[in-house]
């Protein structure tokens, strides 16, 4: 209990002394409002401090730094899909991108989504379903499941190469 005392402090000690810098390095990296810098700095030290792993004063600012890089890109990534959303919904209201019957509704989708799920073996539809529904880590699959974390990993990799190639069939 001692070791996660320490870790919490190390952790505590280094967000008293880098937030701002981490605030300024994150504003720097992306183009949208200060508040969002500042939540993405509060995920990093929220989530070190759900990590349960061991923490050390030498290993915290690779650490850092590399998941503030992950959840920049997450954030870009967010937002490009919202803006093609937004272009695609934009398109569809002036009726010139978007005709109707190529719209498919949540339960069209989610029924070809559970065909396409059906197609993997019994393992891989546990994997992939504790995956997408549950939005459970390999860590926390393999765990849930008695499994080594590589065997998880490598069901999880072979079922959504399988789903996203019946899905791309199924739309096309």
């Amino acid at each position: 209990m001692k070791h996660v005392e320490a870790d919490f402090k190390v952790i505590a000690d280094y967000y008293e002394k880098h937030s701002e810098e981490m605030k300024r390095f994150v504003s720097k990296h992306i183009m949208y409002d200060s508040q969002e810098a500042e939540d993405i700095v509060q995920n990093v030290f929220l989530r070190l401090m759900t990590m349960g792993r061991m923490i050390t004063p030498v290993t915290l600012p690779c650490l850092v730094y590399t998941m503030v890089r992950n959840l920049i890109c997450d954030d870009w990534r967010h937002h490009q899909r919202i803006t093609e959303y937004e272009h695609y919904i934009k398109g569809g209201q002036d009726g010139l991108d978007c005709d109707p019957m190529s719209v498919y509704s949540a339960a069209e989708t989610l029924e070809i989504l559970e065909r396409g799920i059906a197609r993997l073996t019994a393992k891989q539809r546990q994997v992939y379903r504790l995956h997408i529904y549950k939005g459970m880590k390999v860590s926390e699959i393999s765990k849930a499941l008695d499994m080594r974390y590589k065997s998880t990993e490598h069901r999880l990799g072979i079922a959504r190469r399988e789903v996203r190639a019946f899905v791309k069939r199924a739309l096309a």
